[in-house]
């Protein structure tokens, strides 16, 4: 986790840094400690009056992509600037006409590959002093899902099993001991 104080200088540090014009806004700025996402608004496309939803759609799209081949270059001067100075990747998205896109993420390992938000998380219940690192607290989820969702994790792996019962069941299932294959 990051003080507040350290929030506003990486705000402050991207909103000097980054080159005038390359978003409208900077939209918002999280950080945990392997990532730094930036997300800034940029101007929607004008499509043609009367255009259908999907039209408005496939326009923003567009829009996003282009921002995003248009930038690459930028992006990763700043990219590079940021990573050395605060010791964290960072990656980058956008908002147009109420559409978020993210282009980049890291999936730092904690037993599995985790989003920022789901580190975020984690992170949380650390500095709360609900677990100790990542894993005690990823833990401590998995057990408050069990304990709230007995029955349903009961209903799927019964599913599960019935799954493996009807895979061996078939033209590739298991061996027998005879050699031939278990499938009818």
């Amino acid at each position: 986790m990051i003080t507040s104080e350290q929030r506003e200088q990486l705000r402050g540090w991207f909103a000097g840094r980054l080159p005038d014009g390359l978003f409208e806004e900077l939209a918002e700025l999280t950080v945990d400690r392997e990532e730094i996402t930036v997300i800034g608004r940029i101007p929607g496309p004008r499509p043609a009056e009367g255009a259908s939803a999907a039209e408005r759609e496939a326009a923003v799209e567009g829009r996003i992509q282009e921002f995003r081949e248009r930038t690459r270059d930028d992006r990763i001067a700043v990219a590079r600037d940021a990573e050395h100075r605060f010791g964290r990747k960072v990656s980058w998205g956008v908002e147009c006409e109420g559409r978020r896109a993210l282009f980049t993420h890291v999936a730092a390992p904690v037993m599995t590959r985790l989003r920022q938000p789901e580190r975020q998380v984690l992170d949380t219940l650390i500095a709360g002093g609900v677990a100790r690192s990542r894993s005690d607290a990823l833990a401590w989820c998995v057990r408050l899902v069990q304990r709230h969702t007995d029955d349903w994790l009961t209903e799927l792996r019964e599913s599960l099993e019935h799954v493996q019962r009807v895979r061996a069941q078939g033209p590739d299932g298991e061996p027998r001991e005879d050699g031939s294959a278990d499938g009818g």
